[in-house]
C-alpha cells in the first residue's frame, strides 16, 4: 500500500471527538477559545488562517504578522459524552466552550473572542 493511501486511511480510522481547544499567540499572550464537535476540524481552522481567509479578522492579522510558528494550539479538554440516556452534543460543547471562555477570558487584550 502506497504511503498517501496509508495516511488516508489512518485519518477515517481516528476516532472523532468532540472539545475545546485554544490557540494561543506566544508573541503576545493573547489567545482564542474555540470548539469543534469533530477536532479533525482543526487542520480546516488553521489552514484557513494560512490561507488568509480566517473570519476573526484581529486574530488572522495577528497570525499574518507574527507567522505561523508563533501560535500553539492546544486542546483544553474533550467532550465526555454519555453512555446512556438522551444526550444534546451540541448543546453540552456550548456549555463546554462557555466554561472556558469565562475561565480564561480571552477578550480584548487578553484574547480574540
Amino acid at each position: 500500500m502506497d504511503h498517501k493511501k496509508e495516511l488516508k486511511e489512518m485519518y477515517k480510522e481516528m476516532k472523532i471527538e468532540a472539545g475545546v481547544f485554544t490557540m494561543t499567540n506566544t508573541q503576545t499572550g493573547k489567545l482564542f477559545v474555540g470548539s469543534f464537535n469533530n477536532l479533525k476540524r482543526l487542520n480546516g481552522f488553521q489552514f484557513m488562517l494560512k490561507t488568509n481567509t480566517h473570519t476573526n479578522k484581529v486574530l488572522q492579522a495577528d497570525y499574518n504578522l507574527y507567522g505561523q510558528e508563533a501560535f500553539e494550539v492546544e486542546i483544553v479538554e474533550y467532550l465526555k459524552k454519555k453512555e446512556e440516556g438522551y444526550f444534546d452534543e451540541k448543546k453540552e460543547l456550548e456549555k463546554l466552550e462557555q466554561k472556558w471562555l469565562e475561565t480564561l477570558k480571552p477578550y480584548g487584550e487578553r484574547g480574540y473572542n
